[in-house]
C-alpha cells in the first residue's frame, strides 16, 4: 500500500495544482464582452475551406452571410476537391465559390484550402477563418471584430459549441474540450507575454498584417491541428491573442457513433505529441496518474482500511469532478456525470495510442480520403 500512498498522494498534488494554478482552465465564461462600436469598422473576409459538404452547407453558410456586418464583409468558400456537389450547393447559397489549385507537396490539405482563400481574399484588414460546419448566431461577427479593434488584438477565436444529442456524443464531447482548456488553458492564451498559445479553428478571426508579418499561412503549411498551430504563429510574433468558449459560435456536425469521435480524435492526437514515443508514453503515464489512480485508490484505501490511500484518493476525485462539473453545466448535462471522468480519460488514452499505432501503419491523419505520411 505505500505505492498506492504515494500515488494517490502525487496525483492529489497534480490536481490541487490543476485546480488553482493552471489558469483556471475549468473554468467556462465569461465570452466575449459587451463593447462600444469602433470608431470605423474594419473590411473583414470569412475564408471556408470545404471538402465534400454539401450535406451541411445551407444549415450554416447563410448563418454567416446573413451576419449584417455595418463593414465591407464578404465569404470565400473554396471547394478543396470535392465529390459530393460541394461547389455547386456553395454557388447557390454565396456565388462566390473558389476551386483550389492542386496542393503542393508538403502542404496539409485544409492549410493549402486556407491559403487559397487568403490569396483570392484581396486586402482586408481582418481574415475571418471557419469550418464549413460552423453555424453564427446574429451579431457574432461584429462582436469578434470589436474585441479585436477595441482591444487591439491580433487573433480572436472562439471555441465552437459542439453537438451533444447522442448518448456517445454526450460522453466524449463534454471531455475533449475539457482536456483541451486543460492542455490550452483560455486566459493563458489571452494573457499577454505567457508562453501558451491556441486557437479554435471553427473561428478566428486573425488581423492580416498580423499573419503576413508572421510569415503567413505558408508558415504554417504542413500543420495537421492548423487551430493551434496559427495560435502558435500569431502570438510567438508579438500578436496579442485571445481565446473564449462561447454560444455564438455552433458546430452542425453530428457525431452519432463512438467510431465517429474516435476518429476525429486519433486523426490528430499523435501529431499533437510530434510523433515522440517518449511524449506518448508520458502522456499515457500522466493520464493513468491523475484520472485512474484517485478512483482506484479511493476504492484500495476503502476495501484496506487504508486511511492515507483513501483520503487522497477521495480528495483528488473530488478536485477533478469538481472542475469538470462547470463544463458539462455549460452543455446542458448533469454534473453528476463528472463522476464518471476517470473511465472518459481511459478512453481518450486508448485514442491516444490508437492514433499512434495508426501512424505507424501508415494511415495517421486519415480524414475525407487524406492521410497524412507518418513520422
Amino acid at each position: 500500500m505505500v505505492i498506492v500512498d504515494v500515488l494517490a498522494a502525487a496525483a492529489l498534488i497534480g490536481w490541487l495544482y490543476l485546480a488553482l494554478g493552471h489558469g483556471a482552465f475549468w473554468r467556462t465564461g465569461p465570452g466575449l464582452p459587451e463593447q462600444d462600436d469602433p470608431p470605423a469598422w474594419p473590411e473583414v473576409t470569412a475564408v471556408v475551406p470545404a471538402r465534400d459538404e454539401a450535406a451541411v452547407l445551407p444549415e450554416t453558410l447563410p448563418t454567416l452571410l446573413a451576419q449584417e456586418y455595418p463593414g465591407a464583409f464578404r465569404v470565400v468558400l473554396v471547394d478543396d476537391g470535392s465529390s459530393d456537389g460541394t461547389a455547386e450547393t456553395a454557388a447557390r447559397l454565396t456565388g462566390h465559390v473558389v476551386t483550389a489549385r492542386e496542393r503542393p507537396e508538403g502542404w496539409a490539405g485544409k492549410v493549402w484550402a486556407m491559403s487559397e482563400g487568403v490569396r483570392a481574399a484581396g486586402d482586408p484588414e481582418f481574415l475571418l477563418f471557419t469550418d464549413a460546419d460552423i453555424a453564427y448566431e446574429p451579431g457574432t461577427v461584429k462582436r469578434l471584430v470589436r474585441e479585436a479593434v477595441n482591444a487591439r488584438r491580433d487573433l480572436v477565436s472562439q471555441m465552437a459549441t459542439l453537438s451533444v444529442r447522442t448518448r456517445w456524443e454526450k460522453v466524449i464531447v463534454p471531455a475533449f474540450v475539457y482536456f483541451f482548456a486543460q492542455l490550452y488553458p483560455f486566459r493563458r492564451v489571452t494573457r499577454d507575454g505567457a508562453r501558451t498559445a491556441a486557437a479554435a479553428g471553427g473561428c478566428m478571426l486573425v488581423r492580416r498584417a498580423a499573419l503576413d508579418t508572421a510569415g503567413g499561412i505558408a508558415a504554417i503549411r504542413g500543420a495537421l491541428i492548423d487551430d493551434v498551430a496559427m495560435g502558435r504563429l500569431i502570438k510567438r510574433a508579438g500578436g496579442r491573442c485571445r481565446l473564449d468558449l462561447g454560444r455564438d459560435v455552433v458546430s452542425r456536425r453530428p457525431y452519432p457513433r463512438l467510431a465517429d469521435l474516435w476518429m476525429m480524435i486519433a486523426r490528430s492526437a499523435y501529431h499533437q505529441l510530434r510523433y515522440s514515443p517518449a511524449l506518448l508514453a508520458g502522456t499515457v503515464l500522466g493520464l493513468l496518474l491523475l484520472y485512474a489512480v484517485p478512483p482506484a485508490a479511493t476504492v484500495a484505501g476503502a476495501v484496506t482500511g487504508h486511511p492515507a490511500a483513501l483520503v487522497a484518493g477521495a480528495l483528488a476525485w473530488t478536485v477533478m469532478t469538481l472542475t469538470y462539473a462547470p463544463m458539462l453545466r455549460f452543455y446542458g448535462l448533469s454534473p453528476l456525470r463528472a463522476l464518471a471522468l476517470p473511465a472518459v480519460a481511459l478512453l481518450y488514452a486508448a485514442m491516444t495510442v490508437d492514433s499512434a499505432r495508426r501512424h505507424r501503419a501508415g494511415r495517421g491523419g486519415a480524414w475525407k480520403g487524406r492521410t497524412a505520411a507518418a513520422h
